[in-house]
């Protein structure tokens, strides 16, 4: 199977063994598992999901895709293949739907769209038992970066107040076909516990941070306008003229209870 890639679904096809082998390893999925692959494209990671899970449910746009896919995974196991758009997808009343408390997540991730789909995600992360995604190693470190980073944003607060978030491995270009233009790297995510997670108003806290780093250079006090003033700031035990990057998430929480 060797379905010509999209540029309009950002498609870049996995196809160098041992990467396969080390992702399906890190994954490790068990017989009960109900996983989920977002993306399965040409089933370079749904096949031997499949071998080791004996089903397993896809989520794929690409039409011309579906066909070749289904039947070549009729020898392997139990594929379901969803054709839809994953932001439309429902991933709590899948796992109901499913008849599991929690899916598991795995995907090698359309580049240009995956901050969307990690948001996505974290938004029904009580229905999902962990996440194992490749993506552009860029995106990977910014998951991960501490405060003071370079790299240290809206999507490292965001992400860690939901999940843990463990960096894996990069993969060179040429573990894809065609090969982008940027080293790949996969991530597992483990969304936190009920008793770990915030519990704040989450639109609240999304718009505090996207305030927050939307002009990196500007202090708190001057980057909140219109949701915090300076005293308000202060009485979290925050300095007004401190930047966003210096932050730790917890500090974003703390903001984010407070009155406005």
């Amino acid at each position: 199977m060797n379905a010509r890639p999209k540029k309009s679904f950002g498609q870049h096809f996995l196809h160098e063994k041992r990467y396969i082998e080390r992702i399906v390893g890190a994954i490790a999925p068990q017989a009960d598992d109900r996983v989920v692959e977002i993306g399965p494209g040409e089933g370079a990671l749904t096949l031997p999901l499949l071998a080791a899970a004996g089903r397993l449910t896809a989520i794929e746009l690409d039409t011309d895709l579906i066909p070749a896919l289904q039947a070549r995974a009729s020898a392997v196991g139990t594929l379901e293949i969803i054709h839809a758009d994953v932001l439309k997808v429902d991933l709590t009343a899948m796992a109901r739907r499913l008849g599991v408390p929690r899916v598991r997540l795995a995907g090698n991730l359309p580049y240009y769209i995956s901050s969307p789909i990690l948001f996505h995600c974290v938004e029904h992360a009580g229905a999902i038992g962990d996440m194992h995604f490749m993506l552009q190693k860029e995106v990977v470190d910014r998951m991960a970066a501490e405060p003071g980073s370079k790299v240290y944003g809206r999507l490292s607060v965001m992400l860690q107040l939901a999940c843990r978030v463990e960096p894996l491995f990069t993969v060179p270009p040429g573990a894809f076909r065609p090969p982008p233009k940027v080293d790949s790297a996969v991530v597992r995510l483990v969304p936190l516990a009920a008793h770990e997670r915030h519990g704040t108003d989450p639109q609240r806290l999304h718009a505090i941070v996207k305030a927050a780093f939307a002009q990196r250079r500007k202090t708190l006090a001057n980057g909140l306008k219109g949701l915090l003033d300076a005293d308000a700031i202060a009485r979290a035990g925050i300095d007004p003229k401190a930047r966003a990057e210096t932050l730790a998430p917890g500090d974003f929480v703390r903001l984010a209870t407070l009155e406005h």
